[in-house]
């Protein structure tokens, strides 16, 4: 049985790779999504009934899991160089020509610039080992837990080479952007840039499950150093093809040429139908094709002279601004929106773009019925640049903001230290979802199988209007929603339930309160002890608390000043959820100190040590100053620990804190 079950699992793995490769790949799949998610299932459920068949490169592996506190620094052997620019037809043949001078009939190489973020990928003895980003070019940061999950990265060659390095653009598909923002558009939250900027924020998850469901690819194009093997390719074409063999998704399209007009017809001709690409491109890349002559070429300090980039210029058209429209994101942020008559632009129909914030308006002097000025270089949303004001109607007037949220006719909070106009009511019904999904989060309430998907189940079936309702919920209303059974909510409101006995530091958190994060929603709680005196508390008192200022005083005090929130309070401590400070304190060891944490560490991790500080009646701080009273450094710790030693502050090992702490 037992031989069996291992048979299936292996022959489940190389199924799903091969079918992996097909899809990711070579864009060839064989079989339905379908088939593919069964197989898939089914591995993973063979899996979690038999551990002891576990194995670091199985597909499973790539769902993420690992949290990180930060990104270790790696030191590229070899530098990843940028490239040099060129903007025409004249910069390129000038660059061509130099390229030349010594060859007759040079090999260039003409590839896409795919818009993305630059990795390296180290394989020994043909084993995926480590990942970094660019960084500088000489220092970047070591993400490999995050591009294990990038389907296109092999986590084994089909050869098994003893080192090889090699350079490659992580992007995110055209299709998975558009979903994502439309996702993020729903659920109230801003929307990204662009797939490049989505893609570099993606890959710079600490929790490498976030990276897994954003669904990034690769394109590999370059060998940054092989060793161990007899024949190494010796040109940029059969370097890609060897690429390829290995099992890696390739630079693709890549052509070549001898002349300059016929490099400069490709790159026009890669323009003009970059909006079929499934992937964001900024322009092309012209290479010397051959390895040896661009060792000849050699380099400057940062760039290669055997390589140029060829940027394509931003599109810009005018068009007629009809509205201004305002949008009331998940953080309570009324977000403007300009409405103009549509245009084709980068190869879509646009009609509508972001006009960001008050100063955004106020410092363009935008106006309803202005000719405007809107562009989309190479990116998904599109941008208002500037005003034609010579074509300015004669009865325009500025914009002004409305005073009264569009959604729930509240008065509106106006920031300026964050250049800000933002609904602060706490009931506000476009801000429902959001603060709904913050309040049952694990750093909040905890509320485990409260997710998106189930919150937004809850409110269309009208189960959940407030943060409050949360607890009027019973089983047998929730387990015959769609997508939920008897089980899964029986397990929701046992958690529900639990989350009544946690501290008030977790319920002023989970409350979402502008600008109150973790650490000051555990001050608050600390210092008031109880919700009623928190509400209770005037200005100065709270401008007056530790690391507070006026802006957190303010946006606290204007937050327990609605009705609408003060009654969800008293819902809440009517369904006998807690609206008492806990102390979690062992003792008072550290009371008075400030202590900081650097370096890595073995035994614990750093969130873990400073809770053991804030826990023990210390304060943790991120920073180094002369009012430090002490540094626990571990290995690599870099400038805190040099400021440290500057300053004369004690600096102890993570082993004398442990002992400070027996």
């Amino acid at each position: 049985m037992i031989n069996n079950v291992q048979e299936r699992i292996n022959e489940l793995r190389d199924k799903i790779n091969y079918h992996s490769k097909k899809y990711y790949v070579e864009d060839s799949p064989e079989i339905s999504d379908f088939e593919y998610d069964m197989m898939y299932r089914e591995l993973q459920d063979l899996e979690r009934e038999h551990p002891e068949f576990d194995s670091p490169f199985s597909p499973t592996k790539r769902v993420g899991g690992a949290v990180l506190d930060k990104f270790e620094k790696v030191t590229h052997a070899v530098p990843m160089q940028s490239l040099q620019d060129v903007f025409n037809r004249e910069e390129l043949f000038a660059a061509i020509e130099k390229m030349s001078a010594d060859v007759k009939d040079t090999v260039f190489a003409v590839e896409y610039k795919i818009d993305g973020l630059s990795v390296s990928l180290e394989y020994e003895n043909g084993i995926f080992t480590r990942g970094s980003t660019r960084g500088d070019g000489v220092i970047g940061e070591d993400i490999t837990e995050n591009l294990k999950t990038v389907n296109a990265i092999p986590l084994v060659l089909n050869t098994p080479v003893p080192f090889i390095e090699v350079r490659g653009e992580v992007y995110m598909p055209k299709a998975v952007f558009t979903s994502l923002n439309e996702e993020r558009e729903r659920m109230g939250e801003s929307l990204m840039a662009n797939p490049r900027n989505a893609a570099a924020g993606s890959l710079r998850q600490l929790d490498s499950k976030v990276t897994a469901s954003r669904k990034l690819s690769i394109f590999v194009f370059n060998i940054q150093q092989i060793k161990g093997v007899e024949e190494a390719p010796v040109s940029h074409i059969e370097s890609l093809n060897y690429l390829k063999s290995l099992g890696f998704k390739v630079s693709p399209d890549c052509r070549t040429f001898t002349n300059a007009q016929d490099v400069f017809a490709d790159i026009l001709k890669r323009g003009e139908s970059r909006e079929e690409l499934d992937f964001d491109i900024d322009g092309a890349v012209v290479k010397v094709d051959d390895f040896s002559l661009r060792e000849e070429l050699g380099e400057l300090t940062n760039v290669p002279k055997w390589a140029v980039a060829y940027k394509y210029p931003p599109e810009e058209k005018t068009t007629v601004l009809r509205s201004i429209t305002i949008q009331v994101g998940r953080t309570g942020v009324l977000t403007p929106n300009a409405n103009f008559d549509t245009i084709r632009l980068a190869g879509t129909n646009v009609s509508r773009a972001t006009l960001h914030n008050k100063d955004f308006i106020s410092e363009r002097d935008i106006r309803v019925g202005d000719t405007i000025i809107v562009r989309k270089a190479g990116e998904i949303i599109p941008e208002v640049l500037s005003v034609d004001k010579s074509k300015r109607p004669v009865d325009s007037i500025p914009y002004s903001f409305p005073r009264l949220c569009p959604s729930c006719n509240e008065p509106v909070f106006v920031s300026e230290e964050e250049s800000a106009i933002r609904c602060t009511n706490s009931a506000c019904p476009a801000q429902l979802h959001r603060s709904i999904t913050h309040f049952a989060s694990r750093d909040a309430m905890n509320i485990d199988g409260l997710g998106p998907a189930v919150i937004d189940t809850l409110i269309k079936n009208n189960l959940i209007s407030s943060v409050a309702d949360l607890y009027s919920l019973k089983a047998e209303d929730v387990e015959v929603l769609e997508g939920l059974g008897k089980k899964s909510a029986g397990n929701m409101i046992t958690a529900i339930e639990n989350s009544k006995k946690l501290c008030l530091s977790k319920l002023i958190f989970g409350l979402g309160i502008n600008h109150i994060g973790e650490k000051l929603a555990f001050t608050l709680a600390k210092k008031y002890k109880t919700i009623d005196a928190l509400m209770d508390a005037d200005f100065d008192s709270l401008n007056s608390t530790e690391d507070f200022g006026e802006v957190c005083a303010k946006s606290t005090l204007d937050f327990f000043s609605h009705e609408s929130t003060k009654e969800i309070i008293i819902r809440l401590k009517s369904a006998g959820v807690n609206t008492e400070f806990i102390s979690t304190e062992v003792s008072s060891i550290f009371e008075g100190q400030t202590i900081v944490v650097t370096g890595t560490l073995n035994t614990m991790s750093r969130s873990e040590i400073e809770k053991c500080i804030t826990d023990n009646g210390g304060k943790a701080s991120g920073s180094v100053s002369k009012k430090t009273s002490f540094v626990v450094a571990g290995s690599d710790a870099g400038s805190k620990l040099t400021k440290a030693q500057s300053l004369g502050v004690k600096v102890i090992s993570e082993e004398a804190f442990l002992q400070m702490l027996q």
